[in-house]
């Protein structure tokens, strides 16, 4: 659905959009684009509540009055307050009714600290958030990752409640009671308005081409500057386009009758992309279109048998984890020469004494460290490619830990490990092929799904410079299409990686085979991964950020529904 007759020069345009369900990986320029107006990608609010029991009796007469207070703690460590709990007088094992919203980010590792206190009694009259903590008797802490909760299958998890200063140099530290948090996704990330958007007669934009729209939606806020909230894919050299259908969340628009912003624009590679036109309507007055089948030149299709503007209540990605899948992480490393001497500082490879991380430790961290709580058992398929191995020939996909039998290694340290293992016990050479690993990842897919694992597969590969073998790459990407996978390539070093841009779908061009296959959709995403100044936002945090819905997308297309928790 999703004409209107525009009063931008150059006649009527069409305008439409998409979510950030939408079912393709976007290209960097748009990336940035929106990141500049306030898009922030996937996301859900989660609302948190919580219990105890085996608390610590402070009170001399009676037993605690529990109260329970929530941080969330920044990656500098610094603590900031969520909320607090009522007080609940007489109990070691209380049930507080008070809750917290949060909103849950997949792309970064969002930590939860929790203090108890005890309230002594001359307090009780006194507003909790009004208490001066460091007056009341403290009764234990304890931390976890949001996503540590979300995956759990009852979306509860029990934590042992430790004293402050034993959390942090005891190795075994006093078990003083547990602490249960249990996670509730709120219904308005749920309930979506579904519909399919087209255009007609657009303007030309190009100067010998016809125009390659994308469509952008956004929220007005109060002071009517409109915010982000989703958008589509690009469609090259089309002035009648059709978009892949759109999913909006009543969370992301506030209401149905919230003003929304519906832009058209043409793709141009430096960012800066042409306003072909726009129009302002909310769900409610779309809705109202749809219903009569007329109104300001907004075409509504229609299929017999479905509607496609259907509000429902859409599976979301917490409900699949929920539901038992989980996120598998692979990672390949690139050993070429290209790389230079890892004895010398100047190499992309150096292992700097201080302890300071190089490019490839950096993005393996900044990757591993977020996927790591989808993965259960937290053994890692870890490969390299592009180096001899000692007395051998040229591997492009050799096992990291050194072991000709299996590829897998213990948790994010175990590849840390072995990297550095790697790096003394091989010959850095080249090309930089791509192909055999991809081939390897798509392997342990299928297996997977053959025996009826419900995992998706998450290959990251770093690389410093442009692959060589990029048709068998193509192959091997189109080939991988159709199974559990998601590939983010990460440039390393100051090479220029254009030609890379080609493997992630740029301005929605599919990739094809060597016999003119296309692909069944996008599943490849490159960044060049470059210094990133305090207080940006991370390139790889963006990368990640597209992942729930390429997950979404396989999950949806192939009607794979979450087992029931």
């Amino acid at each position: 659905m999703g004409n209107c007759c525009s009063d931008q020069a150059g006649g009527r345009a069409a305008v439409g959009g998409a979510s950030s369900y939408n079912p393709n990986v976007p290209n960097e320029a748009i990336d940035q684009f929106l990141k500049s107006r306030g898009y922030n990608g996937l996301f859900s609010q989660i609302e948190l509540s919580y219990s105890a029991a085996d608390l610590r009796d402070r009170d001399v007469l009676s037993k605690s009055d529990p109260m329970l207070v929530v941080y969330t703690k920044g990656r500098d460590g610094v603590l900031e307050e969520l909320g607090r709990t009522e007080v609940i007088l007489n109990s070691l094992n209380p049930t507080w009714i008070t809750k917290h919203t949060i909103t849950y980010h997949f792309e970064i590792v969002q930590t939860l600290v929790f203090h108890a206190y005890d309230v002594d009694t001359q307090f009780h009259s006194v507003e909790v958030k009004m208490l001066k903590l460091d007056e009341q008797q403290f009764l234990g802490e304890a931390t976890c990752a949001l996503s540590e909760i979300v995956t759990k299958s009852n979306r509860s998890l029990t934590l042992d409640l430790v004293h402050r200063e034993e959390s942090t140099r005891s190795t075994c530290p006093r078990n003083i009671g547990k602490l249960t948090v249990r996670a509730e996704e709120s219904l308005s990330s749920k309930t979506t308005t579904e519909m399919i958007l087209r255009c007609s007669d657009l303007e030309y934009k190009d100067l010998f081409s016809k125009s390659d729209p994308f469509l952008i939606i956004s929220k007005e806020v109060e002071n009517g500057t409109p915010i982000p909230v989703c958008k589509t894919e690009v469609i090259k050299n089309d002035l009648k386009p059709t978009w892949k259908r759109v999913f909006l969340n009543i969370q992301q628009v506030g209401s149905k009758d919230s003003p929304l912003v519906i832009e058209c624009f043409n793709f141009n590679s430096n960012g800066k992309h042409d306003l072909i036109g726009k129009i302002h309507k909310s769900l409610a007055d779309l809705e109202k279109l749809h219903s009569s089948g007329q109104g300001e030149n907004l075409f509504l299709p229609t299929l017999v048998g479905h509607d496609y503007h259907n509000k429902s209540v859409e599976h979301t990605f917490l409900d699949y984890l929920a539901g038992g899948c989980e996120l598998n992480f692979m990672v390949a490393i690139d050993f070429t020469a290209s790389n230079g001497n890892p004895r010398l500082p100047d190499s992309l490879h150096y292992i700097d004494p201080s302890g300071r991380p190089n490019a490839y430790q950096r993005a393996i961290i900044e990757v591993g460290e977020v996927l790591q709580f989808y993965d259960s058992d937290k053994r890692f398929p870890a490969w390299g490619f592009g180096a001899r191995p000692i007395d051998g020939p040229v591997s492009h996909c050799f096992n990291l830990n050194g072991s000709s039998h299996y590829c897998e290694v213990e948790g994010i340290q175990g590849i840390m490990m072995a990297y550095t293992s790697a790096l003394l016990n091989v010959s850095l050479a080249g090309p930089t092929l791509f192909g055999p690993v991809i081939t390897n990842a798509a392997l342990i897919a299928s297996q997977s799904l053959a025996s009826g694992g419900r995992k998706y597969f998450v290959l990251l590969i770093i690389t410093d410079g442009v692959v060589t073998d990029l048709q068998e790459t193509k192959d091997a990407l189109v080939k991988a299409s159709d199974l559990p996978l998601s590939i983010l390539i990460v440039g390393v070093g100051g090479a220029d990686f254009k030609e890379m841009e080609i493997l992630d779908a740029d301005k929605g061009e599919r990739l094809e085979n060597s016999t003119g296959r296309v692909a069944s959709r996008d599943i490849v995403q490159f960044v060049p991964f470059r210094e990133v100044q305090s207080g940006e936002i991370a390139v790889v945090q963006a990368l990640l950020a597209e992942l729930p819905t390429q997950f979404l997308t396989y999950m949806r297309t192939r009607d794979i529904q979450p087992l029931s928790s």
